[in-house]
């Protein structure tokens, strides 16, 4: 089976390591006879991604990715263990995707001379409104 990132980028099953472990928290008396959570490990440096795809996740400031370049993604959302594998599985396809994003550069905008007359004529006008608000001498 293999994942798909997008049209031009694939990865195999092979290069990502599923293990099942026991799920945290509340269960009753099946959660500790049951090992439904996955553990994903997925080694950047050593997998078929193209090189643009690698840089960009090494370069990710995500508590999921350890110093040696492998991503870790725990799922345990759902009861079954063939739920949370593909929840993880699409966790990590998210995680590649977002990560080869280019955020267009912010560009410094100001205020237009309208703008700026709009704004302190409203600012007079609501300090006159205040300034009447005292007390009425008779």
């Amino acid at each position: 089976m293999v994942l798909i990132i997008n049209d031009a980028v694939v990865l195999s099953e092979d290069e990502i390591e599923c293990t099942a472990i026991c799920s945290q928290g509340s269960g009753g008396q099946n959660v500790n006879k049951v090992s439904s959570a996955i553990h994903l490990r997925f080694d950047i440096l050593s997998s078929t991604l193209p090189d643009f795809y690698k840089q960009r996740l090494l370069e990710l400031q995500d508590k999921r990715l350890t110093k040696d370049g492998i991503i870790i993604i725990k799922a345990q959302r759902f009861r079954t263990q063939e739920k949370n594998r593909e929840d993880a599985l699409l966790r990590l396809v998210e995680l590649i995707r977002s990560a080869t994003l280019i955020q267009k550069s912010r560009r410094p905008t100001r205020p237009s001379k309208a703008a700026k007359a709009r704004r302190t004529d409203s600012k007079i006008l609501r300090g006159k409104v205040k300034s009447l608000r005292g007390k009425v001498d008779v």
